[in-house]
């Protein structure tokens, strides 16, 4: 009896003993941090700024002064080269255009820019055939109907459709021809010795 009464007291005192043990390994024990949510707010880029300067007018319209320049590179002439120089507003056919014309020591020259863009809607001028004559003098070989048209092209860029044939004049070889763009039509003479086009004009087709 006695000995049963021992081994039940034994049995008490040891699971007593486990009970304060493992309460006090989770007290010291501290709780692991909850996880945290991920963000599902989005930084938002930047703002993209304006660029500086002055904004270009609405209506695309060009001054004298510019549509001077775009004549004088058709035409190849430097601006020291021209003199008499007259800019005025004009129209035709309906279209606001900028009326141009100057002279050089070699010719005179008349174009007609649009003001809304600056597109050549119509020009005439002729070289004079002695300053041609002394230039050939230093001309290379005679340029192909192609390079001729090439030549062409570049002066005239909407044009998509060519006739040109090789003439002969007062010895010279050159190239005459037409051109069509979609609503103006070109008639050039080139020299074949130098690429100049001595004789150049363009009208809108009504």
């Amino acid at each position: 009896m006695k000995s049963l009464t021992a081994l039940l007291l034994a049995a008490v005192l040891t699971a007593g003993i486990l009970t304060a043990c493992s309460q006090k390994g989770a007290a010291a024990s501290p709780p692991a941090p909850a996880p945290q949510p991920a963000s599902s707010v989005q930084t938002a880029p930047p703002a993209q700024t304006a660029p500086a300067g002055q904004p270009a007018p609405a209506s695309g319209e060009i001054s004298g002064d510019e549509a001077l320049a775009i004549a004088l590179a058709n035409a190849s002439v430097p601006e020291a080269d021209a003199y008499n120089v007259k800019v005025e507003r004009d129209g035709d056919n309906g279209i606001p255009i900028w009326d141009i014309e100057f002279e050089t020591e070699y010719g005179d020259y008349d174009f007609e820019v649009a003001i809304s863009g600056g597109r050549i809607v119509g020009a005439d001028y002729e070289v004079d055939e002695e300053w041609l004559d002394r230039l050939s003098r230093h001309g290379g070989g005679p340029l192909s109907a192609g390079q001729a048209q090439d030549i062409v092209a570049a002066k005239a860029p909407d044009a998509s459709s060519f006739l040109i044939r090789e003439e002969h004049s007062d010895g010279r070889l050159c190239y005459e021809g037409e051109a069509y763009g979609d609503d103006i039509k070109y008639e050039f003479e080139l020299d074949a010795a130098t690429g100049v086009i001595y004789d150049w004009n363009a009208d809108l087709r009504r």
